[in-house]
């Protein structure tokens, strides 16, 4: 059984091979969704992982979220949110992460799809100051496996409606570049114009979303790109669509009306609110029954 395995002191060959043995029983404990409870008596006593160097470490509450996150654990990662709420959302090991400026959570959660852990993610770091809370929303990733991405860049990039509209509800930032230029608006334009046949429907939800959160003056590299080939793209988004965003019109009342009552709505009402606003049918992708 996992929880059956004991880390043997000593160094070399064999507290390296006890090491892989016990690490892997962990991994293979939380993705079999073992009891939470469990998994902490295993993290706490019983498991390490190996480090470059030689080291021997005992599992960080971030790093068993990051697994939790992988195996969609989602009692386990609301334990550590709850228990640890400013250790399970540090920088983990070099063993867990080539970038150490900051910690991967947000953006893993985007690209799993994990959106009531990644709910619950945002509600930990509600509470943190503003300057930590800034830092998590608006982190850029690695720039060479993520490209210098921010956790809505990778909401856009994999066109994941739910995760989108939740980070711009907590306050991420859709005005931020990634390490080509690039902001979130142009990362989700891009997807449109590539596979436009495909997920069409979710790509125009998210672009919907981003029109109630963006700066009516927003300039974002791919504009003229847009205004260079007019007829394609009122095909792609429709004619309101590109004249708002390419600034041959401005937006319709019930854009204006929503970025004011959106405006509204603090982080900690997010996105319960939305169930008072009166948006369309089509503009509520989330499943909003996610529990506190």
């Amino acid at each position: 059984m996992p929880w059956s395995v004991r880390w043997v002191g000593g160094r070399g060959a064999q507290s390296q091979k006890q090491c892989k043995k016990s690490s892997f029983a962990f991994y293979q404990a939380v993705r079999d969704l073992l009891p939470a409870w469990l998994l902490e008596d295993m993290r706490t006593m019983e498991v390490f992982h190996w480090e470059d160097g030689g080291k021997v470490s005992a599992y960080s509450p971030s790093e068993a979220l990051l697994y939790a996150l992988v195996h969609d654990h989602q009692s386990y990662a609301q334990h550590l949110l709850t228990k640890f709420p400013q250790g399970a959302l540090a920088v983990p090991s070099q063993s867990f992460s080539c970038c150490q400026s900051s910690a991967p959570h947000l953006a893993m959660a985007v690209r799993y799809n994990r959106v009531r852990i990644l709910f619950r993610i945002l509600k930990a770091i509600r509470d943190f100051p503003a300057s930590d809370r800034a830092g998590h929303l608006d982190r850029q990733g690695c720039s060479r496996v993520e490209g210098g991405k921010t956790a809505l860049h990778v909401a856009c990039e994999l066109v994941r409606p739910e995760c989108l509209l939740l980070l711009l509800g907590h306050g991420a930032s859709p005005c931020l570049h990634d390490s080509s230029g690039d902001t979130p608006l142009d990362t989700l334009l891009q997807q449109i114009a590539h596979t436009p046949a495909v997920n069409m429907r979710a790509k125009l939800l998210c672009l919907d979303c981003l029109f109630f959160f963006v700066p009516q003056d927003l300039q974002f590299p791919m504009k003229p790109q847009l205004l260079d080939n007019r007829q394609r793209w009122q095909d792609l988004l429709g004619e309101n669509r590109f004249q708002c965003l390419v600034g041959l019109a401005p937006p319709s009342l019930f854009i204006s009306a929503m970025r004011v009552l959106i405006r509204t709505i603090s982080p900690e009402q997010f996105p319960e609110a939305l169930d008072d606003l009166p948006l369309p049918h089509f503009l509520k992708p989330l499943d909003l029954k996610l529990e506190s």
